[in-house]
């Protein structure tokens, strides 16, 4: 022990070892090792309606999960029906900052990702 620390303990200012605690969330220690992991559900849906592409808007700009849409259904029905449902990513697209990108461009399949902007999707080429 020093003269200061002898000095500083005589005057109530010692010097004490603090250790460092690591802080815990308000809700309890986390199970994943600490990091807040957010929680999404991807879905993938064959729309066959209009209400199932509002049910896509809805995941998207609501709930925030990624949707996989299969516009498959939609080409057989004709060119009207493939331009709403392509109305409605744009809309998503535009209002609400998703993003989108074509997945798989088949006879059968036009799959496309739809996801809202807080989730990243990385094209690699």
């Amino acid at each position: 022990m020093s003269i200061i620390d002898k000095f500083l303990e005589s005057i109530g200012l010692g010097r004490k070892k603090i250790e460092p605690t690591p802080p815990t969330p308000p809700d309890g220690p986390k199970k994943n090792g600490g990091f807040n992991m957010p929680q999404y559900e991807i879905i993938l849906i064959r729309p066959q309606s209009m209400d199932d592409m509002d049910y896509v808007v809805d995941q998207v700009s609501e709930e925030s999960n990624p949707v996989i849409v299969d516009l498959g259904y939609f080409e057989e029905e004709g060119l009207d029906a493939v331009q709403m449902a392509v109305e409605k990513i744009n809309i998503l697209r535009q209002k609400h900052g998703a993003e989108s990108i074509l997945l798989c461009n088949c006879s059968n399949k036009n799959m496309v990702i739809v996801a809202p902007p807080r989730v990243n999707i990385l094209k690699k080429e």
